[in-house]
């Protein structure tokens, strides 16, 4: 590699830091993993010792000079407040998603960071992985004619966030920007941006659902009595229009019945793309199924054009407890930001992604409360597609981000 590593850090030492520290300490040589920090300090001190690297306080990593990226992964409603904090610093900032829990602040972070000649950026970057690049080379080759309608759903029944294990409940939690809409749309919509591009107009509707519901996670202080929530959206369903043309539906939903039931379909004029769940990376048992014209009895496999697949999922975390999504590549969008940071070009999961979906979210809301059709202010430009025919070693997959 011709190029100097960025060095980089985490804040927010929580569940979904394990996957992160476990990408970015992998092996990747454009990413020198400094350290992570945490408000609770044992947190981050599990983490740091798990993979090697220091345990941190906030203040320590925003004045280090060395480091270049912070990964911020705190909680959904303060990623607009550490984002800034990031920024400030003079530090490229790389949040979880979404980018922020309103258009409001992830704006003013955006600009900031525009103003400030700095990255900003959010996850997830699960569209870089083998399923996504293998869909998006199909439809970019013809195979499915000319895509005219894309349908995604997540289906959730978790009733809002009272999540199994959430003993002690977070106050922010079921406030607006915190649901399932903020949570999982990114998944979607990434999906889709990296498959046609962005979006020009949206439409649609949302609502806060209570329906006589009570808590159920016999962990929760508040077992057994009524639930009402705080204003988080937990049913929304949106009309997109893309740029190129083809239209979009954007369901997401948390009060429905268990298990979840997630999926992607894009319809051309010559075929049909059955996609697995956008929270996933490839493999597995989540893979590419092909339909074309002329063959409506038979499905296709379609082997993967690209790297990044999910690892084995039954191998275990290496902290030996539940870890979420612990066999994903998530964080790989950060070794494109160093690489963009490097080469002086535009990071695949740059802010104008990031914002295009919160913007997105925040005009289905619009939407719904006046009847009215809203043209987007974000147009970021549709990511680059990985370089085809990198398998093996993480530094082969590594190469096909250098582009």
């Amino acid at each position: 590699m011709d190029v100097k590593p960025v060095k980089t850090a985490l804040i927010g030492s929580g569940s979904i830091s394990y996957t992160y520290l476990n990408t970015l300490t992998s092996g990747l040589q454009i990413v020198e993993m400094v350290g992570c920090s945490d408000l609770i300090p044992e947190r981050s001190k599990t983490r740091a010792e798990l993979f090697g690297i220091r345990q941190m306080t906030n203040e320590e990593i925003l004045s280090d000079p060395e480091i270049e990226i912070v990964v911020n992964t705190t909680q959904l409603w303060n990623h607009n407040a550490v984002t800034r904090m990031i920024l400030e610093a003079g530090k490229h900032a790389y949040s979880e998603k979404a980018m922020g829990h309103n258009y409001e602040g992830a704006k003013a972070n955006y600009d900031l960071a525009k103003s400030k000649g700095l990255f900003t950026g959010s996850a997830p970057d699960c569209y870089m992985g083998s399923v996504w690049q293998t869909a998006r080379k199909l439809i970019d080759d013809g195979y499915i004619g000319i895509p005219l309608i894309a349908y995604s759903m997540c289906m959730r029944g978790y009733g809002s966030n009272e999540r199994p294990g959430n003993a002690l409940p977070d106050p922010m939690m079921d406030t607006h920007g915190t649901t399932v809409t903020y949570d999982m749309a990114g998944y979607y919509l990434n999906v889709l941006f990296n498959l046609f591009g962005p979006v020009k107009r949206v439409s649609g509707y949302s609502k806060v659902f209570n329906g006589g519901r009570s808590f159920v996670n016999t962990m929760h202080p508040d077992y057994g009595k009524p639930f009402n929530s705080k204003g988080g959206e937990t049913v929304m369903l949106g009309s997109l229009e893309f740029e190129n043309g083809v239209y979009g539906a954007l369901v997401l939903c948390s009060e429905a019945f268990n298990p979840e039931v997630p999926r992607v379909d894009i319809y051309g004029t010559e075929g049909h793309l059955a996609l697995p769940d956008p929270n996933l990376f490839g493999g597995w048992g989540n893979y590419v199924y092909l339909t074309r014209k002329g063959n409506p009895g038979e499905t296709f496999k379609v082997p993967f054009t690209h790297g990044f697949s999910d690892t084995d999922p039954s191998v275990p975390p290496k902290s030996g407890k539940r870890e979420p999504c612990h066999n994903s590549w998530r964080g790989i969008a950060v070794a494109d930001m160093a690489y963009a940071i490097r080469r002086k070009r535009q990071p695949r999961s740059g802010g104008e992604l990031a914002l295009h979906t919160v913007e997105i979210l925040d005009c289905i809301d619009k939407s719904n409360a006046d009847n009215k059709v809203y043209e987007l202010t974000t147009r970021p430009g549709r990511p680059a597609m990985l370089i085809p025919g990198r398998y093996g070693s993480v530094q082969v997959m590594e190469s096909s981000l250098d582009t």
